[in-house]
């Protein structure tokens, strides 16, 4: 009876480490928490621009904004995503030092393609819906593309990561329901979910 479960062991010791060898584990809990505060300062930096341009800013979500507002959204959006994305870089080559994993190799490669590839598919699709003046499904079609890329994704990755997925998708299809509401789900989707996210896997995997 030992030996057998010495071999069952043994048998799950080498699945370990065959996944191991085939995913990017290095990614950091903690840069999923700086994207989400920088997510948040982000909704915020916006909310106060929208209340302080339009009298009812949900329904100008909902209807139209001009072509200044547009601008100042994509603008902080742009400089969320880079802070979102240095934080990231920073955290997970810290993490893989400490782990002594290599920062970019094959792993990290594939992990990085199958993110991007649904990323710019949304993003292009974002474009043309702005295109076309359709803003009240802006952010429930980047919630619903970016859960699609970390599904995409967590094939190469944390697992884990697949969850987080699921939310994302599930959170932009209710909001392409409540017209008005986009702020809100991008706030949720992309500051909040990320701190709950960053932290279970900050406690899991490194502490």
């Amino acid at each position: 009876m030992n030996q057998q479960q010495d071999q069952l062991s043994t048998l799950h010791e080498i699945r370990n480490i065959m996944d191991r060898s085939s995913r990017f584990i290095s990614l950091s809990g903690l840069s999923g928490v700086a994207a989400g505060v920088s997510a948040l300062i982000g909704a915020g930096v916006v909310k106060w621009y929208l209340v302080t341009h339009y009298i009812n800013y949900r329904q100008s979500l909902g209807l139209h904004l001009t072509s200044e507002s547009i601008l100042f959204m994509l603008s902080v959006a742009g400089l969320v995503f880079i802070l979102a994305l240095c934080s990231a870089t920073y955290f997970t080559a810290r993490n893989a030092r400490k782990s002594n994993h290599r920062v970019w190799d094959r792993k990290t490669e594939r992990m990085l393609v199958n993110l991007f590839i649904p990323l710019a598919a949304g993003g292009v699709f974002c474009a043309i819906l702005l295109y076309h003046n359709l803003l009240y499904l802006v952010a429930p079609v980047m919630l619903i593309f970016y859960g699609l890329a970390l599904l995409n994704a967590s094939k190469y990755t944390l697992s884990d990561i697949r969850y987080l997925g699921f939310f994302e998708i599930i959170l932009g299809l209710l909001t392409s329901f409540f017209v008005g509401y986009g702020l809100l789900a991008w706030t949720v989707g992309f500051g909040v979910l990320h701190i709950v996210y960053g932290m279970l896997m900050y406690f899991k995997y490194e502490r």
